[in-house]
């Protein structure tokens, strides 16, 4: 896990931004594959066990977020881990991001990115009844 870290901590923005080499297009986009490879399994190492390093997760998975925005299992991990942690703000603005940025892309949301926004949107309402909000 520590050398994945290390290999995170290199990561200086998105491989090749602002830069319009033809030939670099292939190689940018397997980048981008392996660095959410590397958040994905960072975030799922970090909520394993016994002892979850939310924050470590959390921080992970932003990181990735802040790389390729358009990474639908790193906002699933966003998800999952606000979710874990009990902090029900945090899975409602990861939700809303990943809805802000399939739209704004035009991306098709993948099905499991629906059904972790339908059980935050639950979750929500559970808590809004739960406190004579409903």
């Amino acid at each position: 896990m520590k050398d994945l870290e290390a290999a995170l901590s290199l990561v200086r923005g998105r491989p090749f931004d602002g830069q319009e080499y033809p030939w670099a297009v292939s190689v940018q986009q397997e980048m981008l594959s392996r660095i959410v490879d590397v958040v994905h399994t960072l975030a799922t190492w970090h909520t394993a066990g016994d002892t979850p390093d939310w924050d470590a997760a959390r921080a992970a998975v932003l990181r990735g977020l802040d790389i390729d925005e358009t990474a639908e299992v790193l906002y699933r991990d966003w998800i999952a881990i606000e979710q874990a942690a009990g902090n029900h703000s945090g899975a409602r603005k990861a939700a809303a991001r990943v809805t802000e940025v399939t739209r704004a892309y035009h991306i098709s949301m993948d099905a499991r990115t629906e059904h972790a926004i339908a059980a935050v949107l639950e979750e929500s309402r559970d808590l809004a009844a739960a406190h004579g909000d409903a």
